[in-house]
């Protein structure tokens, strides 16, 4: 079956994403991002949402989906049996935080949460070990991914960053406990 003659085929074959611009032209990729964020005054230059004494949440710049959170020791490692009891209560206390937040926020339905430990597996940054929390809806997959390799991403770091901040905000003033 072939398309009718005014079809645009060609204008329909191209996915313009202008946005991401932002990433492709830097110069090179800081892989001490993590560690530079903990020691961040400025969490809203680094996408952290929310800090605990041992770890922070952050946004990740490069997501596998819209609302793709990380929770990270403050401490730079990437061994998880080094973690102390501490850094691992705060990070499994900013994964619930931020399943929270994504709910709110976002209407997540589900979420995979993992860590990718070396490179075979995934990791990204082999030294500095961080928990994935990505929000899943029913029926979020596609055909995209599987036709073209392509993720689709409907919503901005920036605008997803405020919209999180100010659910953190109505959270804590609300009469719910805190996750």
């Amino acid at each position: 079956m072939s398309a009718p003659p005014n079809f645009p085929k060609a204008d329909l074959e191209a996915l313009w994403c202008p946005w991401r611009v932002e990433y492709f032209e830097q110069e090179s990729r800081n892989t001490n991002f993590l560690s530079d964020a903990a020691r961040a005054t400025d969490d809203a230059a680094h996408l952290v949402l929310t800090r605990r004494p041992n770890a922070f949440l952050i946004m990740n710049r490069y997501p596998y989906a819209v609302g793709h959170l990380m929770a990270v020791p403050n401490r730079k490692t990437g061994d998880p049996d080094s973690l102390g009891a501490d850094e691992v209560a705060d990070l499994w206390s900013l994964a619930m935080h931020a399943q929270r937040l994504l709910r709110e926020t976002m209407k997540a339905q589900g979420f995979n949460i993992g860590l990718n430990l070396g490179e075979c597996a995934g990791a990204g940054v082999l030294d500095h070990i961080h928990l994935h929390i990505v929000p899943r809806w029913s029926g979020d997959t596609n055909f995209m991914p599987i036709l073209s390799g392509t993720r689709m991403l409907s919503e901005g770091l920036q605008s997803l960053y405020e919209k999180l901040r100010a659910t953190q905000t109505w959270l804590a003033n609300d009469s719910a406990p805190a996750a």
